[in-house]
């Protein structure tokens, strides 16, 4: 993975990577999922290829037993065969303007995020753009919400090491520049 930008936060660590996150040697990747968590396109259906059948089944049991996870919450895996030894399951928001508490929501899948990762006893979280795929989620605005909540996370020390893996060098571009930008702000 190529390193774009780097920070100490708090007693933590936030970086910004160019990298794919099925290759993750983390505690826990975090799977932009659908409330079904069936796999899909994108980063969740990278992570399922690369898992193997077991995350399939372990969704698909979930969702019997719980109903479909809701928009903003996290659930947690096994890794099966990722190098990861968790995955952590968030449903972002679709984009519908931002007039329908998306920013919230995407707030609240990160937070639930690192929260799981803490109630796992994991260190080091990554993280994809969730909801900047086909949930078309503006990405200097999502990117803006999710460093406000991984830096909070940090301080608070819910985990030691969280890293956003993106796998476009662009996007990648966008999410060091709002992370700058955020550090860089008032009493910071």
């Amino acid at each position: 993975m190529d390193t774009v930008l780097t920070a100490c936060v708090g007693p933590g660590e936030l970086a910004v990577c160019v990298g794919d996150l099925a290759a993750s040697p983390a505690g826990a990747v975090v799977n932009a999922a659908n409330a079904q968590l069936a796999g899909g396109g994108g980063v969740d259906g990278a992570l399922h290829r690369a898992a193997g059948p077991g995350l399939l089944l372990a969704g698909r049991a979930w969702v019997a037993a719980n109903g479909p996870l809701p928009t903003g919450e996290a659930m947690v895996t096994p890794g099966f065969g990722l190098p990861a030894a968790r995955v952590i399951h968030t449903v972002g928001p679709v984009w519908r303007g931002g007039g329908h508490g998306e920013d919230g929501l995407l707030a609240r899948a990160y937070r639930n995020c690192l929260l799981a990762a803490r109630a796992y006893g994991v260190g080091w979280v990554d993280f994809p753009a969730v909801s900047c795929g086909v949930y078309g989620f503006p990405v200097p605005r999502a990117a803006a919400i999710a460093v406000a909540e991984l830096e909070r996370g940090l301080r608070g020390g819910l985990v030691k090491r969280a890293r956003m893996v993106i796998f476009s060098p662009g996007a990648a571009g966008a999410w060091a520049l709002a992370a700058r930008e955020h550090l860089a702000g008032p009493g910071r």
